[in-house]
């Protein structure tokens, strides 16, 4: 049996440039205004990003879905928003 596909993403962020902490802000902020459940990707290069947005999730109680390589650079985060 194969893992359940993602989720396609009700919001993708591009913080691909951007260093700690933006990217965790901008999720923080693009995640306010989602309602609960929706999915949001977020794709970033700062090697912090990768220790950041799952600790952002645990103290949040958001779900990350995924944390993989993206195809231009960088990783995709995949996050549903708590609620």
């Amino acid at each position: 049996m194969s893992p359940d596909p993602l989720p396609v993403p009700d919001l993708e962020i591009d913080a691909l440039g951007l260093i700690c902490p933006l990217p965790v802000l901008r999720a923080r902020k693009r995640l306010a205004g989602l309602p609960a459940g929706a999915v949001l990707a977020i794709v970033a290069d700062d090697p912090m990003a990768a220790i950041d947005l799952p600790n952002f999730c645990a103290e949040e109680g958001h779900a990350l879905l995924s944390d993989a390589p993206a195809p231009g650079g960088g990783r995709r985060f995949v996050i549903r928003k708590a609620g």
